[in-house]
């Protein structure tokens, strides 16, 4: 079983269908992801994506992500571990996934 990555906005890494499909070397299902999330046809490469916070290959969305960019210019774990922790960039993101909101909740009050 692949320990639990959670990325820097909160969302679960290892929980991501391009993760999953990274990591069963699934070319079709990254394609298949690639124009679903992009409109792209027949490339992978658009979705590959070994996790958020890991020095692995990183998914389209990675490098144009303003909470990942941010997080990792402050260098915290994830934005849980951050003084502006509930910033603008976050609230915003939050706002399409609250799922991510619980996990970075659930992590703040162990700190």
């Amino acid at each position: 079983m692949t320990e639990q990555i959670i990325a820097y906005c909160g969302l679960t890494c290892t929980d991501c269908p391009a993760y999953i499909a990274t990591r069963e070397d699934d070319t079709e299902k990254l394609k298949t992801l690639a124009f679903e999330w992009y409109g792209v046809e027949n490339d992978a490469t658009f979705c590959v994506c070994d996790g958020c916070i890991t020095d692995g290959r990183k998914n389209k969305w990675c490098g144009e992500c303003a909470v990942r960019a941010c997080a990792v210019e402050r260098g915290v774990i994830n934005c849980a571990h951050c003084d502006e922790y509930g910033c603008e960039i976050l609230t915003a993101f939050f706002g399409d996934v609250p799922d991510a909101k619980i996990n970075l909740k659930r992590i703040r009050a162990t700190l």
